[in-house]
């Protein structure tokens, strides 16, 4: 089994896949003061539970991946291989790592590498030219050329840290259920609120990726070649709203993990 780690500013995704297929999948919360042995003993109750792993820490597992956006957590996974899964061969996304995607960027080390492996899995499963949109802290959308390069893109403040921050300077608003409107028109500030952000960021992605679309196409592409990918957390709010969205894949980076894995320790089995 390999175990994928993808550790988010707000969430922590852990998939095991058995070769190609993710058989299993946990979400936990991401924090930032968690010590390796604690992150242990959590990756223990969790897949001590599953039947094809065995009940002590690294039954069952052949090899680990793991990307992070925030640097403390990922000190402390490297920790967690080294001292509870020492014979394990372990992949974590950082410099030198061979992705097999090249970074057209004017700072590659300053690309977050969760976007760089979406970027790897898009290539993969999809091809280029395509656009991955990660709905997850921050709404990100990464531009991928016809040539499987990572050419950049946009990040913008993602739907859950918006309706915070509106619940919060709002004087006569609050927090709110993250959850779809029964209309656009909302009969209460609630669903107001509610249709505001669902529709809102449903008309930021059309028009965020219409415009990707048409820089990556060129002045003799056709926009409409470009495959628009979606995935993260919250992907479904959006999903039946965006007029732009081509195929919905939840498990994008995860995938990723997998294929920056299996480059770089060829001999996993």
């Amino acid at each position: 089994m390999l175990l994928t780690i993808d550790v988010g500013n707000t969430h922590t995704v852990l998939g095991l896949f058995d070769g190609e297929e993710i058989v299993e999948h946990w979400r936990i919360s991401t924090d930032p003061r968690r010590t390796a042995d604690e992150m242990a003993v959590l990756m223990q109750g969790l897949m001590g539970m599953h039947p094809m792993l065995g009940s002590e820490l690294g039954d069952g597992i052949h090899g680990i991946a793991i990307c992070s956006t925030v640097p403390s957590v990922l000190h402390e996974l490297r920790e967690v291989t080294r001292r509870y899964y020492g014979d394990v061969p372990a992949v974590l996304v950082e410099p030198g790592i061979k992705t097999g995607v090249p970074i057209l960027m004017d700072n590659p080390k300053e690309v977050g590498a969760d976007r760089i492996i979406n970027a790897v899995a898009a290539v993969e499963l999809y091809g280029g030219p395509a656009i991955v949109v990660d709905f997850g802290t921050a709404t990100t959308f990464d531009a991928v050329s016809a040539k499987g390069e990572y050419v950049g893109g946009v990040i913008s403040p993602g739907i859950e840290i918006s309706m915070e921050a509106l619940g919060v300077r709002g004087a006569q608003l609050r927090k709110i259920e993250l959850a779809r409107p029964r209309n656009v028109i909302g009969k209460s500030t609630v669903e107001a609120m509610q249709s505001g952000v669902v529709y809102g960021f449903a008309g930021q992605v059309d028009g965020v990726v219409t415009r990707m679309a048409k820089e990556l196409a060129g002045p003799h592409g056709d926009p409409s070649d470009v495959r628009v990918i979606a995935t993260g957390g919250l992907a479904p709010m959006v999903l039946g709203e965006s007029s732009v969205i081509d195929d919905h894949e939840p498990w994008l980076t995860l995938i990723g993990l997998r294929l920056v894995y299996e480059r770089n320790a060829p001999n996993f089995d």
